[in-house]
């Protein structure tokens, strides 16, 4: 099962990317565990400057906009 936070506010494109990372799971049947962070000094641990923050497995794939949904399918299926 893999560990995956969105990091962010709980603004919209926060959201949007939770989103993103379900239907990702489901299309691949990859298992997870979805965490949302929304504590910003947490956020600011990830060394992240922009949200929403994706992180897989304890690595940030990506930050600062909202990815290409086959880039998270991808990412998901990784390693």
């Amino acid at each position: 099962m893999k560990e995956v936070k969105v990091l962010g506010p709980g603004c919209a494109r926060c959201k949007t990317l939770a989103e993103m990372v379900k239907q990702a799971a489901e299309q691949t049947g990859v298992a997870i565990h979805l965490e949302k962070v929304e504590d910003m000094a947490a956020i600011v641990g990830y060394g992240i400057m922009g949200t929403p923050g994706l992180v897989i497995n304890g690595k940030v794939v990506h930050s600062g906009s909202l990815p290409d949904p086959k880039k998270v399918a991808a990412w998901l299926q990784e390693g």
